[in-house]
C-alpha cells in the first residue's frame, strides 16, 4: 500500500497545498475494512471524520417496516455528509454506512477536526464545500427516490452497475426506496422485452440502449 501522506496527495490535492497539511494526515488513522463491515450504525457516537481513499461506502436508512432505502454512496476522494454533520452537531448516527466493497479511508478524531475547522481556513472550505455538494446530490436522490418513476430508475440502476448485474432483487429494491416485488415485476417486463435475460442470481442486459431510453 501507498504511504499515507502519497495517499493524501493523491486523493485531496486540494487538502495537500493547505498549510500544516502533512502534519494533518499524519494525525489521522489508516482504516481498512473487507466488504460488508458496518462502517457505523445507526444511533452510535460519530468519533471521527472519514475521507475515503479506495472503495466504498453505502449509507442506508431503514424504515419502520424494516426495509432499507439506500441514500447515497461515498466513494475515494469524497466524505460523508452524515459523518461531517454529526460531528458539527454533536449528534448520533440516524443512518448506518455498510463498506460496499473493501475500504481504504483516512479517520481524523473528532476533536483534532474541530481544532482544524477553528483553525484552518482550507480545511473548513474543504469540508463545507464538500457537504454542500453532496446534500444537493442527496436531496436530488430523495426527489428521484419519492417522485421517478420506477422503471426509469430501475433501468438507470441496471446500466450503473454493468452487466451481467449480480445483484439480488431485494439489494436493487433497497437501492430504489421500493419492494422487492415491484422490482421483480419489471424486471419481468424487461425481460419480456428483450431488454434484459434474469438468471438465478445474475441479470443479463442485453438492449442497453433502450433502457437508456426508458
Amino acid at each position: 500500500m501507498k504511504e499515507k501522506w502519497e495517499l493524501w496527495r493523491e486523493h485531496f490535492p486540494r487538502l495537500a497545498t493547505a498549510p500544516g497539511s502533512r502534519e494533518l494526515a499524519a494525525d489521522t488513522r489508516l482504516v481498512v475494512l473487507p466488504a460488508g463491515r458496518s462502517v457505523f450504525r445507526a444511533g452510535s457516537a460519530c468519533d471521527n471524520y472519514l475521507l475515503v481513499v479506495g472503495g466504498c461506502v453505502k449509507v442506508l436508512l431503514t424504515t419502520e417496516s424494516g426495509r432499507e432505502v439506500l441514500l447515497y454512496r461515498v466513494r475515494a476522494g469524497e466524505s460523508c455528509i452524515l459523518t461531517t454533520s454529526c460531528l458539527i452537531a454533536g449528534q448520533h448516527y440516524p443512518a448506518q454506512g455498510v463498506s460496499e466493497d473493501e475500504l481504504t479511508a483516512f479517520a481524523l478524531g473528532r476533536e483534532r477536526f474541530q481544532r482544524q475547522i477553528d483553525c484552518s481556513n482550507a480545511f473548513r472550505e474543504f469540508v463545507f464545500d464538500n457537504f454542500s455538494r453532496r446534500l444537493a446530490e442527496v436531496i436530488a436522490r430523495m426527489e428521484q427516490v419519492a417522485f421517478g418513476p420506477i422503471d426509469a430508475r430501475l433501468a438507470q440502476a441496471l446500466l450503473a452497475r454493468g452487466s451481467p448485474v449480480t445483484a439480488t432483487h431485494e439489494a436493487l429494491a433497497g437501492e430504489l426506496g421500493t419492494a422487492r416485488e415491484v422490482v421483480s415485476r419489471h424486471l419481468k417486463r424487461f425481460e419480456a422485452e428483450g431488454w434484459v435475460r434474469l438468471g438465478r442470481g445474475s441479470i443479463e442486459v442485453l438492449r442497453p440502449e433502450l433502457l437508456a431510453r426508458l
